[in-house]
Formats: structure tokens, sequence, C-alpha cells
């Protein structure tokens, strides 16, 4: 269902004042010109006809941008398929690598390096764990997504990492991790022993990070003062289930057009799931401006990759390794595939492409194309 509000309008509304308050960087001001003129007459867009009853459809472009919340419905089932292929029939572990707030500063200043630095140090404290013959002794893999969110649009970033329960050896056999645990209830609860992980994954993280910036002793002192946050989920029944749940993570932004309940020219109301109390949802309101200082907050820099794959998943590796693994473990070879919109309407959205919305029978043809910067006469919009 077509949802009452989206952030588009919440643009609309309050993007002048945001703009002369907070000035924001030419990357924010195109996102958020983007997400206010996508499927309007502003990026063009064409006009169909059903050969079969004469309905007329008038469709405009999206802006594709991946911070829009009307943009991603295809490119997450094209990533699921992908993924799909790649599957191997073992255990799958979440783990979810979180940067302490005292770095938010540095974050918001400084985002390639802060963000960048997060990948790198989660994959080495993964691949240095798996590389230990006491854990594991083989080439494992990791796929990581970047969120920098949390429900009530604060800065909050962490790292949702999948990684599999074991890795190809050098003779190209797939091995299971070791896991020890002091006691049976905990076994097979965590891919590696979690206190360590998160030790390993700090020092890391500050080694690497002071090579791109410099770190402020009081926040420093802060980051070596507290423990981190690495959270590690039981794992998957089965690996298709993986992907389908990872799905909901890749190509989510930081605000749903779903979640928002109310906005006028004051203020923005939208709901919130909040972790402390379990309920799932609870309200916040925030003036227009706020609101939108906040959502920029999660538009990354022009060009940032915030799905990366890494080990034998990495794109260099996949021919070789993946397939070996695959080979041991009695599967078929992968190979790379490209889906089309229409496989991907049919077989996982469950509608016929272009398919009449009024008599269900006829296939919609294209009669007129709109450029950009040119919608149709206004009568136009009301054709049934």
């Amino acid at each position: 269902m077509r949802p009452d509000h989206e952030v588009a309008d919440i643009i609309n509304i309050h993007h002048e004042a945001f703009v002369d308050k907070y000035r924001p960087p030419v990357q924010v001001l195109k996102t958020l010109n983007a997400i206010k003129a996508c499927r309007t007459a502003v990026l063009g867009g064409h006009k169909s006809r059903c050969p079969c009853c004469g309905y007329n459809k008038i469709s405009y472009n999206s802006c594709r941008n991946r911070h829009c919340p009307k943009c991603q419905t295809t490119n997450r089932e094209r990533w699921i398929l992908d993924r799909e292929s790649e599957l191997l029939p073992v255990p799958y572990y979440h783990i979810v690598f979180t940067l302490p707030h005292h770095l938010n500063a540095l974050a918001l200043q400084y985002p390639k390096q802060v963000y960048n630095t997060l990948f790198r140090a989660a994959w080495r404290t993964i691949k240095q764990f798996a590389s230990d013959p006491r854990y594991l002794g083989a080439k494992t893999s990791m796929t990581a997504i970047l969120h920098t969110w949390g429900q009530q649009l604060s800065l909050h970033p962490h790292l949702h990492c999948i990684v599999p329960a074991g890795g190809i050896t050098e003779k190209g056999q797939w091995k299971f991790v070791q896991q020890k645990a002091k006691a049976s209830s905990t076994k097979g609860r965590y891919l590696y022993p979690k206190g360590a992980v998160s030790q390993v994954f700090r020092a890391i993280f500050m080694k690497e990070l002071r090579k791109h910036i410099t770190i402020p002793q009081p926040v420093a002192r802060k980051l070596f003062e507290n423990k981190w946050v690495v959270d590690a989920q039981q794992p998957f029944k089965t690996p298709e289930s993986v992907v389908e749940y990872l799905g909901r993570y890749t190509h989510k932004i930081a605000i749903s057009n779903h979640r928002l309940i109310d906005v006028n020219d004051k203020s923005v109301k939208f709901k919130y799931k909040n972790y402390k109390t379990g309920k799932f949802s609870e309200t916040m309101e925030l003036s227009g401006m706020e609101f939108l200082r906040r959502f920029s907050q999660h538009i990354l820099p022009h060009g940032f990759v915030r799905i990366r794959h890494y080990g034998i998943l990495a794109s260099r590796n996949k021919p070789v390794d993946l397939n070996q693994a695959k080979e041991d473990l009695g599967q078929e070879p992968w190979f790379k595939q490209k889906y089309s919109w229409d496989y991907i309407a049919i077989h996982k959205l469950n509608i016929v492409p272009d398919q009449c919305p009024n008599c269900k029978e006829g296939i919609l043809e294209i009669i007129e194309i709109y450029e950009p910067d040119r919608g149709p006469p206004f009568h136009q919009l009301i054709l049934k």
C-alpha cells in the first residue's frame, strides 16, 4: 500500500529552511534533490496505453538514488538472487561490529576514513581468528553491510556481517570451525570467543584509523576505557534463511516512508522500535529541520561502497576459492548471472511486468515519452 507520507514531502516543506541553517555539503544537496524529484515530472517519464481496454497510465522515472525510500526494491531482490547462487550448505553466523558513540564526531567529520577503517578492522579481525589453527586455520569469507543509523535517526555506525562457520584449506578442502566453549549451553552460539573478538577489533581499528586521521587524546582515552560491542547471533537454521535475513539490511535506508505518521509545516512524527523496552511502535516527533539534519547524517560520500565481500567471496577469488568449496561440499559450480527486470518481477515480486492494472489482460504499450522537466498536461494526470 502507498504510504500516507513520504520523505520527499518533508524535503519539499523544510528544504529551504534546512539549507539556510545548516549549509549542507553538495552530496547531501544532490541526494535530497533526487529524493524530492523521484517519480515526478522533473525526471521525465512516459505514457502507456492498454491495447485491450484502452486504459491510459502515466509513469514517471525513478531517481535510483541509494538513499531514496522508493528505489530499493529491485536492487534488493537482484542482490538476494546473486547471493543465493553463492550459498554453501554450512552454518552461517550474523556478527555486528558497532563503533562507540565517542567516535560520532569524527565519523561526521571524516566519514570515508572512519567507515573504511570499520570495514578493514572487521575483516582483519575475522581473518585473524579464521587463520588461527586453534579455531579454524583456513581461508574464510565475510559479507559486510554498513548501517549508520539508530531507530531514532541518531548516528549509530555499525556493520552487519555474515560469516560461514568454516573455510577452505590450502588443499582446497572445506574445514569447519573448531568451537571451544567452557559451558555446553554456549557451545555453537558464537563463532569465535566474543570477548577476544571485541578486544582484537578495537586494537586493529584504533591502529588503522590513526594512519589516516589524528584522534584527540581525550577521545582515544575514552575509547580504550570502554568495552566495544561485537554482537554475535546464533547460527541460521538454513543457508537460504541467511540471504533472506540479510536482504532486510542490504538496501535499507535510514527511515522508510511507512514509518512516517504525520508531516506538516512544523514537525515530523514517526514510529520506531525501542530495543530497550521491546516496543515496536513508539513515536517520536521532531521539527522538520531536525528531521532533515538527522536524515542527512546518513547520506554516504559519493562513490562509497557500503556492501563489501571478503575472502573467498571477493570478486577476484570467487571463480577459484568459492568453486573449490562448492566442489568439496558437493554443489554445482558458481558462475556469474544477470537477472533482468522481467525475471525479478515474475519470480521475486510476483507481478507481471507492464500488465494493465485495469483489465489484467493486456500489456501496456508506451505511446508517448516525456523528457525530464516536462510533465504531461495537467488534465492527463487524472486519466482513468
